[in-house]
């Protein structure tokens, strides 16, 4: 997991053959012009490689957000509006699934709880790997974020 501001992005363009393209497009990015969706509305950046996704919903607060994790994308996730707070909590450390890994969408669900929480305001971003399960929208009040997906391989 990394957690940082946007003017630091460019540290972290080595970390992965894609996230220099992925910080290109989230520098530039005209917010206002993507449509909303969460994952159901994918905005192409390299295709099916990397793509992003725009989510506006209400925050659930520390006890409503879930931790999820995917095994075939990294998430970025940007903050654009509102007060973000994500849950952080290491994948192996996750022992109670919520149901099984669903594949079509690469994603599962747990029933244990973060035990790091981490403040990400506008114009800071959070990056999570699939050894990182992560509680979303664990803020209070509208939040607007992008959600950029890099697949793995």
């Amino acid at each position: 997991m990394i957690l940082d501001t946007l003017q630091q992005s460019g540290r972290y363009t080595a970390v992965h053959p894609a996230f220099a393209r992925a910080f290109a497009f989230i520098a530039g990015a005209d917010w206002a012009a993507l449509a909303p969706g969460s994952s159901s509305v994918r905005h192409a950046i390299d295709g099916d490689r990397i793509y992003v996704s725009i989510d506006t919903k209400d925050g659930r607060g520390r006890t409503g957000a879930r931790l999820e994790a995917h095994r075939r994308h990294i998430d970025i996730q940007v903050t654009i509006g509102g007060a973000e707070e994500i849950g952080w909590r290491a994948l192996a450390d996750c022992g109670r699934p919520a149901g099984p890994f669903d594949d079509a969408r690469d994603i599962v669900f747990f029933e244990d709880r973060p035990d790091t929480w981490l403040s990400v305001p506008p114009g800071s971003f959070a990056i999570f790997f699939p050894e990182d399960a992560h509680a979303p929208l664990a803020g209070r009040g509208p939040l607007r974020k992008a959600i950029v997906k890099i697949a793995i391989a």
